[in-house]
């Protein structure tokens, strides 16, 4: 994995050699021999969470119509990277968390993903949280195989110290991943640091107690401070910690030129043409370092649906003089758009052309042919995953029934032997308290996990469970959200929960069901004294305790419940307020998961579902 580039490249700055030697630390900003009119370019993605294959009902707006395409995919990334080959002094870059998200993690633990990475063969992929979710032997297991290819990608983390002895450093600290990367470019040398975000990946992750995580901002400005000691001008910071986080640790450091970043999944750039909301700054964003220099900041959104290319231009000083380029979305030519009766359908020839000459256009959406070989290494792994999907996970003891509001007259699991009353009893949903409780687990955080009774789909039958039918329970593309909640807002939490589909007409799918909290419920009484002894489980001993309504708590939940879906509307105020961590856990792999830790799920005890006790609207107490 070693690609250092020391000698030669350092023997071009003699000068600077020569003061070095004597002793004498160069001004800041000194231009280095040959760096006048030095260009860059910087291919770079991040966040793809082993989601390789197109998304194929993606909508965006052509003309102000919904339209779906096939978008994204890794082996269109990789025809975008491959393109690029004759810009000059390239950098291919990933910016952490290629793990977890999609079946493809779960079944392969990193081989598929290594193997559609080594179809790019990037320069250096830098550690995310993620990385770190099957601990530091799951993370070496993956750069095994991500080295295991033609391609030795250098592995950045500089904050990241393993101990010797222990799976990412068996012999010495360097063994799996290295600080920064020199790289010659027109005899010029570039440094490239990796940083990962310390605190998530300590405490919403798996690494070992002994793997010390450093703070971002000092480790930064010390690496730095130890490659321009060594005569090195043009510094890149490759990070995993979120696009706001990098802005900040920019004006807090001297000498960085540029921050290519991950983690926040943050989308840069216009697409309000194509009906895309959400970008969150221009690309770049150029902000000030300490020094009061250019530092050109760049995200590519998530999930394999988006390219960045990055053009930076240095001044003969070495300072960045400017610097420009583009997110591209990458789709297929594939296009659907609504009929009369509301139903999308393949566009006729000519809606195609006007299609086409509207994307043109808008430039930020490209068609791309996916590359032929990171599609056959795709296939080669998609045709295994469809036999591996049926592979038993786990066993049901018993059925876990679907039910969304206790005691509704419609009975979900219908046909699914135990379940035959499960609606008219107040225990209500047993797949939702199972879910939950694969929510708690998955959180190293959370006292509370809070589901709706929506969120799943089917009831789980006795017997044994694939991987398939996990993903018939939870089919949505949802992920875990950690939230800080007082006492007094949960019970407001719960109450929007009831209130939607009691007072507002809305769907009985936000029904709320929870781990580690339970409830006595009245559906009878007015918004406000719906619920009643309101009970806590203590993560530490088990005790059920009385909710506290000034204490503060950490609720995991779906990313569909923090942003007000299903009328949780507290919720989305204090996610809305910044109130939130994305923990970017996919919560079918978290069930999956669960289910492969437990090896056989059953109800829980009956001291553990959310409902103690349930009076219906019409004010006749359920079993």
């Amino acid at each position: 994995m070693r690609r250092f580039a020391l000698s030669r490249p350092l023997s071009a700055g003699l000068l600077t050699l020569a003061l070095l030697v004597a002793g004498c630390h160069p001004s800041p900003r000194q231009k280095p021999s040959g760096s006048s009119g030095l260009e860059i370019n910087i291919a770079h993605i991040n966040d793809h969470h082993s989601h390789l294959e197109a998304h194929a009902d993606f909508e965006i707006a052509v003309g102000g119509l919904p339209t779906r395409v096939a978008a994204g995919g890794f082996p269109r990334l990789t025809t975008l990277f491959k393109a690029q080959a004759g810009l000059p002094n390239l950098l291919k870059i990933h910016a952490g968390d290629a793990m977890t998200g999609t079946l493809y993690h779960t079944l392969y633990n990193g081989e598929a993903d290594a193997a559609l990475m080594n179809t790019v063969c990037f320069d250096v992929f830098a550690l995310g949280n993620h990385e770190f979710d099957e601990g530091d032997a799951g993370l070496r297991r993956f750069l095994d195989y991500l080295r295991s290819g033609p391609c030795q990608t250098t592995v950045l983390a500089a904050n990241v110290e393993p101990a010797i002895g222990s799976p990412l450093a068996p012999v010495a600290i360097d063994d799996y991943r290295r600080p920064y990367l020199l790289k010659e470019v027109d005899g010029i040398v570039l440094g490239i640091i990796g940083i990962d975000v310390r605190g998530k990946t300590m405490n919403s992750s798996r690494p070992l107690a002994t793997t010390l995580f450093r703070d971002e901002v000092d480790t930064a400005q010390k690496t730095i401070d130890e490659l321009r000691a060594r005569g090195i001008r043009h510094i890149i910071l490759v990070t995993h910690q979120g696009y706001e986080a990098d802005k900040a640790m920019a004006a807090r450091l001297s000498d960085v030129d540029v921050i290519i970043g991950g983690d926040s999944h943050t989308l840069l750039g216009s697409f309000s043409a194509l009906g895309i909301s959400g970008s969150s700054g221009p690309y770049p964003t150029v902000v000030k370092n300490r020094d009061g220099e250019r530092v050109c900041i760049g995200q590519a959104w998530e999930y394999a649906k988006a390219f960045a290319l990055m053009q930076v231009r240095f001044d003969d000083r070495g300072a960045v003089a400017s610097c420009s380029g583009e997110v591209i979305l990458p789709i297929g030519d594939d296009f659907r758009q609504k009929n009369g009766a509301e139903a999308f359908f393949a566009v006729d020839t000519a809606t195609r052309a006007r299609i086409l000459e509207q994307l043109a256009q808008h430039g930020t959406a490209r068609i791309v042919s996916p590359d032929p070989i990171a599609q056959a290494e795709l296939a080669r792994y998609a045709g295994r995953l469809d036999d591996m999907k049926r592979q038993r996970i786990g066993t049901a003891g018993e059925s876990l029934c679907l039910v969304r509001v206790p005691g509704e007259s419609t009975n979900r699991s219908s046909g699914v032997a135990g379940c035959e009353s499960a609606n008219t009893l107040a225990r209500g949903s047993d797949i939702a308290q199972a879910v939950a409780e694969a929510y708690r687990q998955a959180s190293r955080l959370a006292d509370i996990a809070l589901v709706n009774g929506g969120g799943m789909r089917t009831a789980l039958p006795k017997g044994d469970v694939s991987f398939s039918t996990a993903y018939t329970v939870l089919p949505f593309a949802n992920v875990l959200i950690e939230l800080r909640l007082s006492g007094r807002q949960i019970l407001e939490v719960l109450e929007d929960a009831v209130a939607n589909h009691l007072d507002r007409n809305g769907s009985d799918g936000s029904h709320p069901y929870a781990a580690g909290l339970r409830w006595d419920l009245d559906m009878s009484r007015p918004r406000g004294s719906r619920l009643a002894n309101v009970e806590i489980k203590s993560r530490a001993d088990g005790a059920w305790q009385a909710l506290e309504p000034a204490a503060t708590y950490t609720v995991v939940t779906s990313d569909f419940l923090a942003m007000g879906g299903d009328g949780y509307s507290t919720l989305a105020q204090i996610h809305l307020a910044g109130g939130s961590v994305n923990t970017y856990l996919n919560y079918t792999q978290t069930f999956v998961d669960y289910l492969l830790a437990q090896g056989r799920v059953s109800r829980p005890a009956a001291a553990d579902y959310s409902h103690k006790t349930v009076i219906s609207r019409a004010g006749r107490r359920l079993p």
